[in-house]
Formats: C-alpha cells, structure tokens, sequence
C-alpha cells in the first residue's frame, strides 16, 4: 500500500506535535484552537496514509508507539522549517512581526524584564511577548518539547540539544546585616562566609547552586531558624530582620534604596559570576527574533556587566 505523501498537511503535523507535547488529545486540541473530534479524526487521518499507529491511546497519558516517535520527530523539523521559511519570506520585506516564547529563570525575571520589555516592545510592536517565569530544568524541558522559543538563564548547562549566546555576566553580591561580622569587612572572600548564617534559595534553583558552590556551604546546616525562600526579596527581608547574609545577583541590587546599600558587600578579584544566555534548542527558528531580543537586551544592561574581565564563572 502506497503512502500518500502529497497529502499529508502542516496542520496534521502540528496536530500530531501537540498530541505529543501535551500527552492528551483534549489539551492539545485546545493548544490547537479545534475539537478534540476534529483533531482526532485528522490524526487518525494520517495514521491510515502511513500505515501505521502513531499514539497508544490505551495509556494515560498518551504515548506514541516507536514508529509514531520517530515519525513525530521529523514532523517537529518539517515544522520548524516551515516556520523558518515564514521568517525568511518576512525578512525579505523587512517584516519584523511574529510570537516569541521566552522562558525566565525567577532569579533574573524581576530584575531584568523591566530594563527592556517595554523599550522593546515600542520598538516592534508587532511582535507578541510571552513571557514566563521558570526554572532552569522546566526552561530545558520545555525547549525540548517546543512550548517556548528561547530561555533567559544561568549556564553553561550539560546538554547538548541546546545552544545558548551569552548575554553578560553578572557579579553575585552579598548583602549582609548590619550585625553580621561580614558587615565589618570592606571586600569578601569565599572562605569568610560562615554555613549558620546564610540564607538560600529552595530546591530548583541554578542560583542557591551556585551560593552553596561559592561559598563551600551545605544546605541543611544547623540553626534555629531553617528558611529556605524562592524569593530574593524574601532573603533580603530576612538578613534584615534575623540578621545574617545571603547572596544576590548584581541587577537585584541597582534598585537598592541608598541606605541599604551599606548593607552590599563585593568579593575580592577574580570576582564570581554567574553567566546569563540566550538559550535555544539546537533546531530554534525565529533566528531574525531571538537576534534582535538579545540585542535589545544587551543595549539595556548596565556597560559593566558586558566585559568578563577579572571574573570567575560559577557553574550551576
């Protein structure tokens, strides 16, 4: 039996895609903007082209079989190709339009949105920004699985299905209480920082990584009072409050008021980073989008933060 390739549509790939990302025909129907019975039957209509079953309907939730993986694989190329060409067509015309995708790491979001989101978006007002607040590990999960286009975040990161561009480097800074002994220091070293007095970030966070890796410290270290926050705000309120320190990134403290700034404390040369990038799965279209949103971004941060010079990155 012959497969009909010739027709065979864009929209059955997306279907099929979103089956896939989703792992339930209703979700992806509504991710679709159809019926679950006009996507099925379109599914199905594909399945008979082929010959073959591309989804176990029978487990919950959905699986593909073998075949239907690798079927749906090509399908998300064919797809990101067909994307692409949309891209080159509007490129042509100097068309800067389209949806972008981005997820952020909370660490940064708070910090960096508001230095260029609304430059950008004056600027091209008809690209569409969807942004989301994620972690490092659901920002690389959902690359994979194509629900966003790109990721702002710490890396480098193990995994070669993605790609990144770096953005700038971003000291980290502790910001100490008054009564803290570190208060009494001009310049920090790793080694000054004592396990009992700091306070983290909660699991899933690159950033508490790369506190605990700096610092020599184990999380979980005795003390009254054991708090972990996924909130640097919150850290902060709690060095002021309970006294202690915690570790902050540099964009977390430009909008200080003055008299906390007393309270920041820098480390001595070669001064620790964390690298921030653009990050993308290796097969990433929109390439004209994701180019001018890290120009943007880069045009946005302070001068400073561009040059790695003197620096030490930290691994997360």
């Amino acid at each position: 039996m012959g497969i009909s390739i010739l027709t065979m549509t864009i929209t059955q790939y997306e279907y099929i895609v979103a089956v896939d990302t989703y792992r339930h025909f209703a979700t992806a129907a509504a991710h679709c903007h159809v019926t679950q019975p006009t996507l099925s039957m379109q599914i199905q209509k594909l399945e008979d082209q082929l010959g073959i079953i591309l989804f176990d309907r029978d487990k919950h939730p959905v699986l593909p079989t073998d075949a239907g993986a690798a079927i749906i694989k090509q399908a998300r190329q064919i797809i990101a190709e067909h994307e692409r060409l949309i891209e080159i067509a509007r490129e042509s015309k100097s068309i800067i339009a389209g949806t972008l995708s981005i997820g952020v790491i909370p660490t940064l979001a708070p910090y960096l949105l508001p230095l260029f989101i609304n430059k950008f978006m004056k600027k091209y007002p008809e690209v569409e920004l969807k942004v989301t607040e994620l972690t490092t590990e659901q920002i690389i999960d959902q690359l994979k699985r194509g629900l966003i286009d790109c990721g702002l975040m710490a890396v480098p990161i193990d995994d070669s299905s993605i790609t990144s561009v770096t953005l700038f480097y971003e000291r980290l800074i502790a910001y100490v209480s008054t009564q803290c002994k570190l208060y009494s220091k001009k310049y920090l070293a790793a080694e000054d920082m004592e396990p009992a007095k700091a306070w983290i970030l909660q699991e899933g966070h690159c950033l508490r990584n790369q506190l605990l890796r700096l610092c020599s410290l184990k999380a979980g270290s005795e003390r009254q009072l054991a708090y972990e926050s996924g909130s640097l705000e919150t850290l902060k309120r709690l060095v002021d409050l309970n006294g202690g320190f915690t570790i902050l990134p540099e964009l977390a403290v430009l909008d200080l008021p003055k008299k906390k700034l007393d309270q920041v404390r820098y480390f001595r040369e070669p001064a620790p980073v964390r690298e921030i990038a653009l990050v993308m799965h290796r097969s990433y279209v929109k390439r004209k989008l994701l180019e001018l949103l890290a120009q943007s971004i880069q045009k946005s941060v302070p001068k400073e933060l561009l040059i790695n010079e003197k620096k030490e990155v930290i691994g997360i």
